[in-house]
């Protein structure tokens, strides 16, 4: 990889590895110190790294760095539950909601469904990036889903003009 295609991969691919961070993390500090290092890394192999994989490397290396951190920081439960995943490039009509449901998610099926669902890689490829058998991949995402659909289920039926009623009385 050369410099220009290095420079290339920073201006198309830079906001999709920060984005896939911080819905990772949900801590835009930590979001953008790993994309940081992610690019760094991929600069200091650019002569190993073949440009038609650079996406899938970086993915692969912004991944294992927010585990690392997670491995440092014990207190990665501060930045995964207190902050709120913004879905910026979504028009949901109820964005709280998702991102009430989508915090019910542990960060590994946070990450098969962000890279599954918005980044529209495969479960081979997803398999590649978290080391996983695409099986795993597989059995992952639908458990994620399941959760997810029934912690939206619960606040939909939560937020029910007769729940509201009677929580009232």
């Amino acid at each position: 990889m050369n410099k220009n295609d290095y420079n290339h991969i920073v201006q198309t691919i830079s906001h999709r590895v920060y984005a896939f961070m911080l819905k990772s993390c949900g801590n835009e500090e930590l979001a953008k110190d790993i994309t940081q290092d992610a690019f760094l890394k991929l600069w200091e192999n650019h002569d190993k790294v073949d440009p038609e994989k650079a996406r899938s490397w970086l993915f692969t290396t912004a991944h294992r760095l927010f585990l690392n951190s997670i491995k440092k920081n014990q207190h990665h439960t501060n930045y995964t539950n207190e902050n709120h995943v913004q879905f910026e490039h979504q028009n949901f009509e109820n964005k709280d909601l998702i991102n009430q449901c989508f915090k019910e998610l542990s960060d590994q099926q946070k990450q098969i469904v962000l890279l599954r669902d918005l980044e529209g890689y495969n479960y081979d490829e997803i398999g590649e990036i978290l080391q996983l058998s695409a099986s795993q991949v597989k059995v992952y995402l639908f458990r994620a889903r399941k959760k997810f659909k029934e912690a939206m289920m619960k606040l939909e039926s939560d937020a029910s003009p007769q729940h509201l009623i009677q929580k009232a009385i």
